[in-house]
């Protein structure tokens, strides 16, 4: 989920030497105030929503959509997906998943107009964001999360399901469902469960406040904290440590920790009673209330029904 406020990105240099591996343009169903002007001269070529690298053993995903501060559309969550789909089809050894340089937003979020509204379920099973995840959490091998500026919503959830988090002195991390009247999901709060205390947890989701980079490096969201003109050769450096050593054993000890880790019995009875719950809430005036105040750009107003 977009924060309602986050600064605009600035526009970094492209990399001419970086492929596409997706020939969609950038997504433009965002937040309107941080829409850019694109050129539409003939001499001007679309630009992509990603850009993909594969550099020996290492891929390197990189968000480009910075007119929309990187949202996370549909179009850019399956862009995302399908890169990691060829790069374990080359053996890419680690993935490193990267804003462009020095951006001010990493990634604002869920694409909240995209969001399922209604009798559905806004998060459900099918939901890019959350195929996305999964193919991040089951990518048989590391995938880094470098991280320059601030990290909203659901975008928090995407580099926590990261193996680690490299990140610079800018960086801030929000998880925001609250500031729409949208109830997490399970799924989601168990991705926090697993790396972060359940007091801090409940924190950072009853304030939606963000956490500079000091205090996520305490809490154990982030592996390092870099400065920003060392943390692209950090992560690079620790990539191609990774790939040197052996791949199979690597990703069976991923895939173990994955297993282990999601594991949670739950008995049907509560896990009925959980959907229950969400149910009512994103069946709410409270739910409609935030996602109708975000997209009109002013303050909700939720009556708690």
């Amino acid at each position: 989920m977009a924060e309602t406020s986050p600064p605009a990105a600035s526009a970094p240099e492209f990399d001419e030497r970086r492929s596409a591996v997706s020939v969609e343009t950038a997504d433009t169903s965002g937040d309107e105030t941080t829409e850019a002007s694109v050129s539409t001269s003939a001499y001007s070529a679309p630009q992509p929503i990603i850009i993909t690298d594969v550099n020996g053993h290492i891929g390197t995903i990189t968000l480009n959509n910075m007119a929309k501060r990187n949202v996370l559309s549909s179009a850019l969550l399956d862009s995302l997906t399908a890169a990691l789909e060829e790069f374990k089809a080359q053996s890419v050894r680690v993935v490193i998943v990267r804003g462009q340089p020095s951006v001010k937003v990493w990634s604002a979020g869920h694409d909240v107009r995209e969001l399922r509204r209604g009798h559905q379920d806004p998060l459900g099973y099918a939901d890019p964001l959350e195929q996305a995840l999964r193919a991040i959490r089951s990518y048989p091998g590391p995938v880094i999360a470098m991280v320059q500026g601030s990290v909203w919503g659901g975008a928090f959830d995407l580099v926590l399901s990261c193996d680690m988090i490299i990140a610079d002195e800018t960086s801030t991390f929000a998880i925001t469902p609250v500031n729409l009247g949208l109830p997490y999901n399970t799924t989601g709060l168990l991705h926090c469960l697993n790396r972060l205390p359940v007091n801090f947890i409940k924190e950072m989701f009853f304030t939606a406040n963000p956490v500079k980079a000091e205090a996520a490096e305490h809490w154990g969201i982030i592996n390092h904290v870099v400065p920003s003109t060392e943390i692209e050769t950090f992560t690079q450096t620790l990539a191609q440590h990774i790939a040197t050593k052996a791949p199979l054993a690597v990703a069976v000890v991923k895939e173990q920790l994955r297993v282990l880790t999601d594991f949670q019995p739950v008995a049907a009875q509560v896990f009925e009673r959980i959907q229950n719950m969400r149910r009512e809430v994103y069946e709410s005036a409270d739910y409609q209330e935030g996602v109708d105040a975000f997209l009109e750009k002013r303050k909700p107003d939720f009556q708690g029904k």
